[in-house]
Formats: structure tokens, C-alpha cells, sequence
């Protein structure tokens, strides 16, 4: 410590010794600049005077006294200046020579501080590495704390619950103690019981004997009355089919009965395809034509195929008359008045073309007049328009009550 306190002591010397050299230095280069800016003034002084008339000589002599003295003190500040150079020169050498002694003990001392850094830099790092395996040594145990504190929690709980159970199994095993002392006791009752129940047991087999004997007579007499039973079931198969034969025969009569009641009603009408149809002879609105339709029992014709399009033109030769065909409900999707899909049609040239005005159909079998333009088919038409029109009853209809 205290060879540390005595360097920085030389070092404090060191630097007020070269501070009072620069100081030195600075002060005889300010003497040597005062010095050539007073030679200066001179020369400028002296070659003025030579321009100047006679009339300004006294002046002059002063101006040259002036100066004269001026270089006076300048050479004595020459002198003083070199003599404190001189004086500082050899206070600089006797420094430089305790400088030097003084150096080669800090270049020792360095030396040495420098031995001393590398042994602790050296045992910094083992220190470091030390401090590195303890860290990782600590945690390792801390992972092993954790692990052991968790075990023992484990431990704690399994030692709870066989703690619960032990205490369960206490309360089983008093309650069972319990049951067989009861089960002994109505083990014993029951022995009793068995020993009467024996006795009506054996009084029981006897009076099964005289049971088994009675069942066998019953059993012979079900036999026999079993043999009768399905003789009077097949008697009565046979009267049933004879009661359901003629209800039928009976049915179909009045069937055929009803049918005639009907034909002759429907006079006027044509039978055709097991269907009777109906032509009018004046001409009403569509929706007029189908009420008178069904106020008879039928409804405005479903044609379903060729065949019965061709009866159609028979029977109504020149005349235009209403068919069961509309899209009053939705625009161009065309519909039979039982509420069935058209599937196939036999439409006049460019029809149906009357849009959203023109929702019924009517059947042209002549080409007559030039509202139909000479064509032959279906066409759509206003439905508040009058024509004749062909009623269709199934003879189904007829059958049916």
C-alpha cells in the first residue's frame, strides 16, 4: 500500500517538474517574439526619419533614445532569460537522473504488479469455473429437492387415502361381524324351518300322487274334447267361406244394380275405355263448364294418350270445346284438374302463346274459322270465354260406394 501511495507521489512531482518546463519554454518564445516586433518598429523608425524634413529632428532623438533603451532592457531580458534556461537545464538533467532510477523501479514494480495480474486473472477463471460447476450442482439438486418434495407429496396422499381406506375397511369389517351374527341366527331359524318344511314336504308327495293320478283322467278327457274342439273349428272354416262367398256374389249384384241405376241416369253419355263421356250442346266459361261436370259426378276430360285424343276429335267434330287443362296456378306449368303434371300434349302450331290473359285449354278437331288460323290441336284461351265442353266419368267412380 504504501509503495503504491509513494508512486503516485513521483508521479504528482513528475508533472509539476514538466509543467514548469513548458512554463519556461513559453516564456522565452514570448521574449523572442517581443524582441524581433521591437527590431521591427526600429527599422520602420529609422527609415521614416530619412524621409522626414529637417523640421521634425527633435522628435527623432527622442523616438531614438526610446528605442535605445528599449533594446536595453530587451538584452537584459535576453540575459535574465538565458540564465534561468541555464539554471533550468541543470535542475531538468539532476531530475532526468533521479527520473531514470525512478522509472527502472516502475518498469520493476509494473513488472511485478503485472505477475500478480495474470495469477489472479488465472485464479479469476478457476474461480469463474468453480462458480460455473457449483451453479450447475445446485441446480441439479434443487431439480432433486423438487422431485423428493413432489414424492413426499405423493407419499402423503397415498398414506391419506390408506389411512380413508383402513378406516372403510374397519367400518366393512364391524358391519360384517355384524351380518354373520344375524345370518347364524336365521341359519338356525331356517334349520327349524327346514325340518318342518320336510315334513309338509313328505305330506305334499303323497298328496301329488293323488294329484298325478287326478291329472292323468283330466289329460284323457282334454284329448278327447280337444279331437271334438277342431272338428267343430273346421266346420267353422267351412261355414265362413260359404257366408264370405256369398257376400261377395251379393256385393257384385248390387254393383251391377247401382251401374244400371247409373246408366240409365246418364243418358246422352258415350262409353269408351271403361270411361263415359259427355258433350254439351251450349257453350259456358270454363269454370262454369267443369261445375256442371262435377254436380254430375264427373269433372272436364284428362286425355292420357293418343288413342283417347282421337276420340276427342270424333266426338266433337266442329266443335270447340273445354278440356281439364289450365296453369291458372303458376304461369306455364300446365296441370289436369285431378292436380296431376301434363306429361305429354297435343298442341296446335306455336301454342300455347297467349302468356298470362289466356290460362284454359280448349281442343279444335276442324279447322273452321280464322280465330284458330286452320290449325288443328290444343290452344290456350281466355277462360271467361264461352264454349261446349266434354265431361268424363270413370266407371271406377260408378263401383265404388
Amino acid at each position: 500500500m504504501s509503495g503504491l501511495v509513494n508512486d503516485g507521489m513521483d508521479k504528482v512531482s513528475m508533472m509539476e517538474s514538466e509543467d514548469r518546463i513548458e512554463k519556461t519554454v513559453d516564456i522565452y518564445v514570448s521574449a523572442e517574439a517581443v524582441r524581433d516586433m521591437k527590431y521591427k518598429k526600429d527599422t520602420e523608425d529609422f527609415n521614416t526619419s530619412k524621409t522626414q524634413t529637417p523640421q521634425h529632428t527633435g522628435s527623432d532623438c527622442v523616438r531614438i533614445r526610446s528605442s535605445r533603451a528599449a533594446l536595453v532592457c530587451l538584452v537584459l531580458l535576453c540575459v535574465l532569460l538565458l540564465t534561468a534556461v541555464i539554471v533550468l537545464c541543470v535542475h531538468i538533467h539532476t531530475k532526468s537522473t533521479n527520473y531514470t532510477e525512478e522509472r527502472d523501479q516502475l518498469l520493476n514494480k509494473i513488472s511485478n504488479i503485472t505477475e500478480e495480474r495474470d495469477q489472479l486473472t488465472s485464479k479469476n477463471e478457476n474461480l469463474t469455473n468453480e462458480r460455473v460447476q457449483l451453479i450447475f450442482k445446485n441446480k441439479n439438486l434443487t431439480n432433486e429437492r423438487d422431485q423428493i418434495i413432489f414424492k413426499n407429496e405423493n407419499l402423503t396422499n397415498e398414506r391419506d387415502q390408506l389411512i380413508f381406506k383402513n378406516k372403510n375397511l374397519t367400518n366393512e369389517r364391524d358391519q360384517i361381524i355384524f351380518k354373520n351374527e344375524n345370518l347364524t341366527n336365521e341359519r338356525d331359524q331356517l334349520i327349524f324351518k327346514n325340518k318342518n318344511l320336510t315334513n309338509e314336504r313328505d305330506q305334499l308327495i303323497f298328496k301329488n300322487k293323488n294329484l298325478t293320478n287326478e291329472r292323468d283322467q283330466l289329460i284323457f278327457k282334454n284329448e278327447n274334447l280337444t279331437i271334438e274342439r277342431d272338428q267343430l273349428i273346421m266346420k267353422n272354416k267351412n261355414l265362413t267361406n260359404e257366408r264370405d262367398q256369398l257376400i261377395f256374389k251379393n256385393e257384385n249384384l248390387t254393383n251391377e244394380r247401382d251401374l244400371r241405376n247409373e246408366l240409365q241416369i246418364c243418358a246422352g253419355w258415350t262409353f269408351y275405355q271403361s270411361s263415359l263421356y259427355y258433350i254439351s250442346n251450349e257453350t259456358k266459361n270454363w269454370t262454369e263448364s267443369r261445375r256442371y261436370c262435377t254436380e254430375r259426378g264427373a269433372d272436364l276430360i284428362i286425355i292420357n294418350n293418343r288413342e283417347e285424343h282421337d276420340f276427342v276429335k270424333n266426338i266433337s267434330g266442329a266443335a270447340v270445346v273445354w278440356i281439364g287443362l289450365t296453369d291458372i296456378d303458376v304461369e306455364k306449368t300446365w296441370k289436369w284438374v285431378d292436380g296431376s303434371n301434363m306429361t305429354s300434349g297435343f298442341w296446335a302450331y306455336k301454342e300455347p302463346g297467349g302468356g298470362r290473359e289466356e290460362n284454359c285449354v280448349v281442343t279444335v278437331a276442324v279447322p273452321i274459322s280464322k280465330d284458330w288460323q286452320n290449325l288443328v290441336g290444343w290452344h290456350d284461351a281466355a277462360c271467361n270465354k264461352a264454349y261446349q265442353w266434354i265431361c268424363e266419368k270413370r266407371i271406377v267412380q260408378l263401383l265404388l260406394p
